[in-house]
Parts: structure tokens; C-alpha cells; sequence
């Protein structure tokens, strides 16, 4: 409650702040000659017309016509003239424009260096000095110029952009509006002239202005700005105290350092792919620091999801499930990734694991269970022990549940007056069997008809029945308990039978992908031997005519696996 308290505190801060400054709007694109200085000359002359004092600081036409035009009927301060070196350079004259004090002032070319002399070394200083001074500023950027994009700008052309602005500016942001332009339509303005000369343009078309640049950088523009409009809209439900929401969707996914972990990062990280999403894998931690194999395996499962593009947080708190769900709340996740954790079935038995409270608390939330392929195995071969030998946990959990019962029955009986409690003992078999295998409810159904007929048949306290009607009502009970609970234990059967041929059609259904885009005989086999390592557990090998196929590993077997792989080839 304090962690929201204080986080609409500063959301309403940051606000109040924002609004005695400036307000600051840029027109982003994704290259050069897209049109950003045209939309915001075209916005300008707009609010003109609507009685807004609008003043030109300094707007570069780059010689295009169509840009200067829109300057007419414009008040344009004079530039500051900058002797350097002999020569006289041209700046924005900030002072002039600071005197003249108008409501909204046109600066361009945010990330622009100063000549050397000038106040400030680059013009978004400039801005922020207008915008201190309670002046309205429209600027415009490229997106290459954003400084945490500077190293990603670089892989994708090569190119290291020296002129960058700090992602500071952008939180004193209003309005961000993207100039877009398809890839084909800027680069027939290159041809067109419109954008560089025609000894430049050809240039720029053989190395920045590629079609695989400008797609990349105009993807890149694309998801700076649904970013920042998201960041708006979390941070103005935050200063309202109101939950966070997110428009773009985000994943979240939580280790525990318990086996999985590995496993977990690289399904998240498939996950957010296809749903082209940031994701961010999390620990809980609470008051006791994990043992060293946790810790070992956490610091692997964080370098991994950092390696693949994630990032990782690590978080605090007595309740993991409290925990997780206010840092969704707060990130604006809209997935979480959670692993099929080995909890006791007492706490399966009344909802209360891990992966059941929070699908039950984060309903709003689209949650992804994942079980490991060691996790589906034993589920395979739990259920072809369904029915087998009894085990401990089975007269565990049946005499528990024997007991509760027995418990609650005195209890109504005492304070609630009631003398039929067979169906107290009938629940807790029912109960038993939904949550576990027939063999439990079978012990189940006869610790509770001993325990009845112990505490609640006369004469108690003793296994002895004297009336006809008693005998009838002990037996009828246990024919019930027992019929419960087979029809409980098969119905768990069932669902468990329909997710063992739901994971088979799945598989099925990935192996005939593989096999329809196979190439050659290799890629045949690997398919198969792949299908059957995830069927099966074990790895196979495949031989014609005595020989290993081309995508096999290379063969290692026993004697007697060589000669039983012989005599199966030869009948």
C-alpha cells in the first residue's frame, strides 16, 4: 500500500512539474527527408491561424522548396551570427528568442552541435532553456540521434552517429508524433532530389538509405514512440491511483532457481519474440538468502535471459505471489511465465500453490504454465502408475483426510446439532480422489467408513454395531464413499488421458511441420530422432542398408545393441 502510495506521489510530482515548465513536442522520424520539418511547419501555420503566438527559432530547408514556402507568414527571429576560425557561423539566436518570450517557439534539428562559442554545446540545452522559461517548443529528431539507440543504430548501418540526445529530453515530453514514410516512397524522393543532392543521394542510397536500413530504423521508430505513449499512460494512471495498464504488451517471467530456470528464460524469450514484446525475467526473494546451487543457477538464468535480449529484476518480499503481482502491476506486464512447480497435495487440495493463487488473483493477466520435458515424463509416467501399488503418500493423504473429516463431524454434531454426518466422510473422499489417484480414495473411503462407524454409529468407541438400521447405514456409506470416489478418480483419469493425446497430437503436429520442410534425407531423420528424444526420452539412430544416415549422431552402441539393431534390419 506505501510502495502505491509513494508511487502516485511521484507520478503527480513529475506532472506538476511538467506543466509550470514548457511543454516540448517533437516530430520524430526514422530518416532523413521523411517530412518532419514540413508536419511541423504544416502544425505551426495551423495554430496561427487559431490566434497562437508562434515564433521560428530555427528551421533548416535543406533547399527544398515545398519546406520553405511553408515559412511564409511566419515571424522568423534572426540568426545569432559566430565567428569561428575565420569564418562566420549561423545559430539560433536564443537570447533574441528568450526576449521575445512567444507561446510556442519552432526549433529544429534537436540533436544539432553548436558552433564552438555558443552558450550551450548542443541545441536540445537550447531547448531545455526555452522550456524552463515556461515556452512551448516543436522540435524534430531522427531516431538514429536517440542516445540509448546509438549502439543499435550502429549494427544496423554500420554507421556511428556522433550527434545524439540523451533519453532525459524525452521525459519532459507532451506530445511525440512519428513522421512516417514507407522505405519505397523515401527512397523515390532521393531519386526525386528531394531530400539530399543527386551526387549525395546516390551515395546515400548505396550505404545508409538501403531498404533493409530504412525498414529497420522506421520499426525502430515505431516502437520508440508506442513506448513513450505507454509510459504516459501508466504514469497518468499512476498520479490518478489507478492499477497500471499497458498497451503494449509485455512479459514477465518468474524462476525460482529450482531446476528450471534455464528452461523457463528461453520459453519467455520465444514468447516475447512472437508476440514482439519487451520481457523481463524475475526472482522473488524473502528474508532468507537462497543456498549456493539456487544462487549459481539464478545468476546462469539471468546472464541467459540479458544474452537473449531480456532484462532481469530481482525482487523482494514475504509473499512471492504479492510479490510478482504488484511488480506486473507496475511494469505494465500483460504475460506471465510461471513454471509447474512440485507443490504438496494437501495444498493442490485446497488451491493453494503457487501457480493456483495466481491464476486465481492475476485473472486480468495471461498466464503461461510450463512444465519442463522432465516435468512431462513424470507426468507420463504418473499416469501409468494410476491404480498401481499403494504408496505412503497414498495412506498419508487418506488417513489426513480421515481425520479432518472425523474432526468437523464432531464439530457439527456438538455446536450444530446435526446426526446424519455420512456425507462429511462421503466430501472427503470425493476430495481425495479428484485430487489424487483411485488407490487413495479406496484407502480414503475405508479409513472414513472406520472412522463413522467408530465415533458416530452407537454404540461409539467401538467398531461393534447393535441396531439393523446401523448396519445398513455404515454399509450404505461405504458403497457410496467407494462409488464417489471411482467416479471422481475417473474423471481425473480422463483429464489427465485427454492432456497425455493433447501433448501427443501437439507433437504429431510439429513433426509433420519439420518433415513438410525438409530438404534432403538428413533433415528427414533428424525430425524423426527429435520427435522420438521428446516422445520417448531416448535417442535414436537410424541405419540403411548397415549405414548411419546423414543427421545422425555418430553411432555409439553396445555389442548387443549392434546385433538386436542387425536382427530387427534383417526380418
Amino acid at each position: 500500500m506505501n510502495d502505491a502510495r509513494s508511487e502516485q506521489a511521484d507520478a503527480l510530482i513529475s506532472e506538476l512539474k511538467r506543466e509550470r515548465a514548457g511543454q516540448l513536442t517533437i516530430f520524430l522520424g526514422a530518416a532523413p527527408g521523411v517530412g518532419k520539418t514540413y508536419a511541423m511547419l504544416n502544425r505551426a501555420r495551423e495554430l496561427k491561424r487559431r490566434g497562437i503566438d508562434v515564433v521560428v527559432g530555427i528551421v533548416e530547408t535543406h533547399g527544398r522548396s515545398e519546406t520553405a514556402a511553408l515559412l511564409e507568414g511566419l515571424e522568423v527571429v534572426p540568426r545569432a551570427k559566430v565567428p569561428y576560425r575565420g569564418r562566420t557561423l549561423e545559430e539560433m539566436d536564443l537570447d533574441a528568442l528568450l526576449a521575445r518570450r512567444p507561446a510556442l517557439a519552432l526549433v529544429d534539428e534537436l540533436a544539432h552541435s553548436n558552433a564552438p562559442g555558443s552558450r550551450h554545446e548542443r541545441r536540445w540545452q537550447d531547448v531545455a532553456e526555452l522550456l524552463e522559461a515556461g515556452i512551448d517548443v516543436y522540435t524534430t529528431i531522427n531516431i538514429q540521434h536517440l542516445e540509448s539507440l546509438n549502439d543499435i543504430v550502429h549494427r544496423i548501418t554500420g554507421i556511428r552517429v556522433s550527434e545524439t540526445v540523451p533519453d532525459s529530453v524525452f521525459d519532459r515530453l507532451r506530445d511525440v508524433i512519428l513522421i512516417d514514410l514507407p522505405p519505397r516512397e523515401l527512397i523515390e524522393r532521393l531519386h526525386q532530389g528531394k531530400v539530399y543532392v543527386p551526387e549525395q543521394a546516390a551515395q546515400a542510397l548505396q550505404a545508409y538509405f538501403s531498404p533493409s536500413n530504412l525498414a529497420a530504423l522506421r520499426e525502430l521508430a515505431m516502437q520508440t514512440a508506442a513506448d513513450r505513449v505507454d509510459s504516459d499512460l501508466r504514469e497518468s494512471q499512476a498520479a490518478r491511483g489507478l492499477p497500471g495498464m499497458s498497451l503494449r504488451r509485455r512479459v514477465i517471467v518468474a524462476v525460482d532457481g529450482h531446476g528450471q530456470s534455464e528452461y523457463l528464460v528461453r520459453v519467455a524469450r520465444r514468447l516475447a519474440e512472437r508476440r514482439d514484446a519487451p520481457w523481463t525475467a524475475v526472482t522473488v526473494r524473502g528474508g532468507r538468502m537462497p543456498d549456493d546451487d539456487t544462487q549459481i543457477e539464478l545468476d546462469r538464468a539471468f546472464a541467459i535471459a540479458r544474452r537473449l535480449g531480456g532484462d532481469t529484476a530481482v525482487l523482494h518480499g514475504a509473499n512471492i505471489v504479492d510479490a510478482l503481482l504488484d511488480y506486473a502491476a507496475r511494469s505494465g506486464a500483460t504475460a506471465i511465465v510461471l513454471g509447474r512447480t512440485r507443490e504438496r497435495p494437501i495444498a493442490r487440495m485446497f488451491n493453494r500453490t503457487l501457480t493456483q493463487q495466481i491464476i486465481q488473483r492475476g485473472a486480468h493477466y495471461e498466464i503461461t504454465i510450463v512444465s519442463t520435458p522432465e516435468e512431462r515424463a513424470r507426468a507420463r509416467r504418473a499416469l501409468k502408475r494410476i491404480g498401481g501399488r499403494i504408496s505412503g503418500s497414498d495412506v498419508g493423504i487418506a488417513a489426513i483426510a480421515a481425520g479432518c473429516a472425523t474432526g468437523l463431524g464432531g464439530l457439527l454434531e456438538r455446536f450444530a446439532g446435526l446426526e446424519d454426518l455420512s456425507m462429511v466422510f462421503i466430501v472427503a473422499v470425493v476430495l481425495v480422489a479428484s485430487r489424487t489417484r483411485m488407490t487413495a480414495a479406496v484407502i480414503a473411503a475405508t479409513l472414513c467408513f472406520l472412522a463413522y462407524n467408530f465415533f458416530f454409529i452407537e454404540p461409539r468407541l467401538t467398531f461393534f454395531i447393535s441396531a439393523r438400521q446401523g448396519l445398513v447405514t455404515v454399509l450404505l456409506f461405504l458403497i457410496a464413499a467407494l462409488a464417489a470416489g471411482r467416479l471422481a478418480s475417473r474423471l481425473r483419469t480422463q483429464v489427465l488421458a485427454l492432456r497425455a493425446a493433447n501433448a501427443h497430437a501437439t507433437a504429431l503436429q510439429q513433426l509433420g511441420r519439420r518433415l513438410a520442410s525438409a530438404a534432403d534425407l538428413g533433415q528427414v531423420v533428424g525430425a524423426g530422432r527429435e520427435a522420438f528424444r521428446r516422445a520417448l526420452g531416448v535417442e535414436m539412430i537410424v541405419q540403411l542398408d548397415g549405414s548411419p544416415v546423414a543427421g545422425n549422431a555418430e553411432p555409439d552402441l553396445l555389442d548387443k545393441d549392434r546385433a538386436a539393431a542387425d536382427w530387427c534390419r534383417q526380418h
